[in-house]
């Protein structure tokens, strides 16, 4: 699949680069802002400047000021609620932490109780049998089929996987979602129609299918993958494998909301990612997680302008035709060992996202 022609790449997409004075601040309360002559010799910690005082964003504990464009990752818009600098949270101690308690998880993540194992769902002893070889000398080449995450055995470090995640997603203002979700008002679920991709799309093979319907299964019923999402200074969140995984073993979906890219065209948003190219611009299609997402808004990209950064690359963004439908799926492109983060190249083929600032 890797290495095939056809198979077609997908960037974690925005239109353009952060722009300093196109930044929002509508949602940051007024005491993190640089707005009055109070505050009119307040200057960057980072490059020592009072320049663009609109920009100046509060530490809301140390009050030092930072320009949004000046931070690591970049800001491409105004936080909501609290935002503390990256002295002031070294370690992410200031983020209010999800709680433990078996019952609020279940609720947030929207466990169902499962009637049976989940490993009874597990189809690997059929599908893993030896089929009798052909008699042929010619040799087909193998096709590699996907993996299923194997979740880990602890229920308590699930607890603490799902725990990470849910604190995450709360810190971004996000609700949980495994889902692509079509809302009032932006792209409807006629519009995603794998069959308009212009290069047209790989198509998922039905064991391949049955692979990523187990996973959501396993899910559903609290049985996760095993991640660990954590919080880095410089990255913000990201996320680490908390055990060894495969090559070629399905991390997760890429879900959130489907709009058209024309609706988004000015959206300061830095995690969409192309659904759907299509010969007829109006209908192109973004995934949009900044209201429902999982745990793939927060996998980060590499910066693919350095042999550092490519060498980093453990995670390929594949999309694929589901049943008629384009989606996105984030596959382990080698071994990952336990503890190492995952990351992913924004762009493919497309080199439009801007990822000379990605540490």
């Amino acid at each position: 699949m890797g290495s095939s022609s056809t198979t077609t790449l997908v960037s974690r997409r925005r239109t353009q680069a952060p722009k300093p004075a196109r930044t929002a601040m509508r949602n940051k309360p007024q005491s993190s802002l640089i707005v009055d002559d109070a505050f009119s010799d307040t200057i960057c910690e980072k490059c020592g400047s009072g320049g663009y005082p609109a920009q100046l964003l509060l530490c809301d504990k140390c009050d030092c000021g930072f320009h949004l464009f000046c931070l690591r990752p970049i800001l491409p818009s105004v936080p909501k609620g609290s935002w503390f600098c990256p002295s002031c949270d070294d370690d992410g101690e200031n983020l209010p932490k999800f709680s433990l308690v078996q019952t609020k998880i279940v609720d947030f993540f929207r466990i169902q109780r499962p009637s049976s194992s989940i490993n009874e769902l597990n189809p690997g002893k059929d599908s893993q049998k030896k089929r009798k070889r052909s008699s042929s000398l010619v040799m087909s080449k193998k096709r590699r089929r996907l993996l299923p995450f194997n979740p880990i055995k602890d229920p308590a470090r699930r607890l603490e996987q799902m725990s990470s995640l849910a604190t995450a997603l709360l810190a971004a203002g996000a609700e949980f979602s495994n889902e692509l979700t079509y809302m009032p008002g932006m792209a409807p679920r006629s519009a995603n129609n794998a069959a308009l991709e212009r290069e047209g799309m790989q198509v998922l093979s039905k064991d391949d299918t049955d692979t990523l319907d187990l996973c959501k299964n396993m899910m559903k019923q609290g049985e996760w993958p095993p991640l660990m999402v954590v919080f880095d200074p410089k990255e913000g969140f990201t996320v680490e494998a908390d055990v060894f995984i495969r090559d070629w073993t399905i991390i997760t979906e890429y879900v959130g909301d489907v709009d058209y890219l024309n609706n988004r065209e000015a959206d300061d948003g830095d995690s969409m990612m192309t659904l759907l190219s299509t010969n007829d611009p109006s209908k192109d299609l973004v995934i949009c997680p900044d209201k429902r997402s999982n745990i793939a808004r927060f996998i980060n990209g590499i910066n693919n302008h350095t042999p550092e950064g490519k060498k980093k690359q453990n995670v390929k963004c594949v999309r694929f035709d589901v049943n008629g439908e384009s989606r996105v799926l984030l596959i382990a492109n080698r071994d990952i060992r336990k503890g190492e983060r995952l990351y992913y190249d924004y762009n493919g083929y497309e080199n439009e996202y801007p990822t000379e600032h990605f540490v």
